[in-house]
């Protein structure tokens, strides 16, 4: 059925399996003689262990999802895994969705592809519109694609940075609906930046024919984000939509899945990826899924979402300990952030100095925002950079539910703040006491004089 099973398998006849798609493969045939220049040889059987035999990779020379006549075994494995996470993705809550194909490239490599291929029916464009997110790899995407990123600044609601419609609007209208590539949405962001208005932004694309092309990153986690997609395309236009293999299905880095609504482009997109690719990623996640089915994976997005309720609750009460407070982001599924104001203004490099305090503590993924840093990417200065915003009120820590997180991680990672936090609090008041010291000392010099 080119589904993926309700109940996972064991490892053992998912082994079995790809055993038996590996000996379909040609140069696994007992009486193969090859006389290419690409026959799949590999002289460690270490490395032949490792991929099951399935060497010879995927798709042709003209086409990622093309069929390998040689390897019929890793055509196969082509084909279901398209099929397999096709049928994930309808589950986590796009059910529009009609295409898709894992490509051998992370999330950025895979939004050039998306522009690239874009290139094609818009000659003309040159500008890309873009809801800023301090985040380099979607930043550079379109740069290495070459073309001009235009920077939509977000505004400020509550403690929320939103998309501004309006300015958005406004560029279209400067610039000209045929020099616009496309507009280059967001979903899972760090907070306080929330998912873009996705519904708003496919109806503005649709008014002035503009394609639209969203970062997906790791929203297949997120019934919300999945959600913003679905009603996207269902009110507007979304083009494509691009998400990471390892930050949804755990696996390795350097696989994405680029999807979409119409199958003519997302097949359009495949071609456009030069040469055959290597199978790795396929073959990662059709593991991963195999090995978990439906109601495994649906398990894991159920423990994520509870985990995410609970680091809520948890970091509030910490946060309050600490006179600091939970940033009030509830259009953020995935990510929270606490101010750390008292902080920044008890010490210019304490908010710095507690990342790196964190990062000795083997507490990884914690990102500390200072304010008014500035940074240039590609020639490009943002202001306030990791912020997404020139001037965010106040200095914050992010920490994020995403799926595996364990209650044990929330647990470790509280206690090791709490404990960094106190540190300097300790550091503030002994400061305090000798500063009061000093002052008293210099009063009873005056009062003896």
């Amino acid at each position: 059925k080119g589904k993926c099973p309700e109940d996972g398998w064991d490892e053992s006849t998912i082994e079995l399996f790809l055993h038996e798609l590996a000996i379909m493969d040609s140069n696994n045939f007992l009486g193969n003689c090859g006389v290419g220049e690409r026959e799949g040889r590999v002289v460690s059987g270490l490395v032949a262990r490792r991929h099951y035999r399935l060497i010879h990779g995927i798709g042709r020379s003209g086409d990622i999802s093309a069929v390998q006549p040689k390897a019929a075994g890793s055509s196969l494995l082509n084909k279901l895994t398209n099929s397999v996470v096709l049928d994930v993705i309808k589950l986590a809550g796009v059910r529009a969705v009609t295409s898709c194909f894992v490509v051998p490239m992370a999330t950025g490599m895979s939004l050039t592809l998306c522009f690239l291929t874009l290139r094609h029916k818009r000659p003309k464009a040159k500008y890309i519109i873009w809801p800023r997110i301090d985040q380099k790899s979607c930043f550079k995407s379109m740069i290495t694609a070459g073309f001009e990123p235009v920077v939509v600044e977000n505004v400020l609601e509550g403690d929320e940075l939103r998309t501004d419609l309006k300015a958005v609007e406004a560029k279209i209208k400067a610039l000209g609906a045929e020099n616009i590539l496309c507009v280059h949405s967001t979903t899972s962001c760090f907070a306080p930046r929330v998912p873009d208005r996705l519904e708003e932004l496919a109806v503005i694309c649709a008014n002035y024919d503009i394609p639209h092309v969203v970062n997906n990153a790791y929203g297949v986690q997120s019934s919300k984000c999945m959600h913003l997609i679905q009603q996207g395309a269902r009110v507007g236009r979304i083009d494509a939509f691009v998400q990471s293999l390892d930050k949804n299905f755990m696996v390795p880095v350097g696989g994405a899945i680029i999807a979409g609504f119409n199958e003519s482009f997302i097949q359009e997109i495949s071609k456009m990826y030069p040469g055959r690719a290597s199978a790795s990623p396929s073959l990662d996640v059709l593991i991963t899924l195999l090995s978990l089915g439906t109601s495994g994976y649906k398990k894991l997005l159920k423990e994520r979402k509870e985990m995410f309720s609970y680091l809520s609750s948890e970091l509030k009460k910490l946060a309050d300990n600490h006179n600091e407070r939970l940033l009030d982001t509830p259009h953020n599924p995935i990510s929270l952030a606490i101010s750390l104001k008292n902080l920044d203004e008890s010490n210019d490099g304490a908010v710095t100095q507690l990342g790196s305090m964190l990062f000795t503590r083997q507490v990884s993924g914690a990102r500390v925002v200072p304010c008014g840093s500035v940074q240039t990417v590609n020639n490009y200065t943002f202001k306030g950079f990791m912020s997404h915003a020139n001037d965010y009120p106040c200095a914050y820590l992010n920490a994020a539910s995403a799926i595996g997180i364990k209650k044990q991680d929330v647990d470790v990672f509280l206690k090791r703040l709490d404990k960094c936090l106190k540190t300097f609090r300790k550091e503030a008041k002994q400061e305090k006491s000798i500063n009061e010291i000093s002052d008293s000392n210099a009063a009873t010099e005056q009062l003896e004089d």
